[in-house]
């Protein structure tokens, strides 16, 4: 298992995981950008780093859930064809 030192947003984590560590370079990247979008949200600067971090695994969250249910759809769809191949 690889050990990972990181800085994300002003904060120093450590963690093991058997990812490849281009994978957690990649994540590391969406959650600074998601995190600088959401700071300037609608004009205006949210002060509130919790806020912000909370809007962010929210965010996260929800594209997590809708990538399960365009997966989920994507298998019933091979399922349905697999079993018109069988058919014929």
């Amino acid at each position: 298992m690889r050990s990972f030192h990181l800085s994300l947003l002003g904060l120093d984590i450590a963690f093991s995981a058997e990812v490849d560590p281009g994978r957690v370079e990649k994540a590391k990247a969406l959650v600074e950008e998601r995190f600088t979008r959401l700071k300037f949200q609608g004009g205006r600067q949210v002060s509130s780093k919790e806020a912000l971090l909370t809007f962010l695994v929210l965010g996260l969250a929800d594209d997590l859930l809708q990538s399960r249910v365009q997966l989920a759809d994507v298998q019933n769809r091979i399922d349905v064809l697999l079993t018109k191949i069988d058919d014929v």
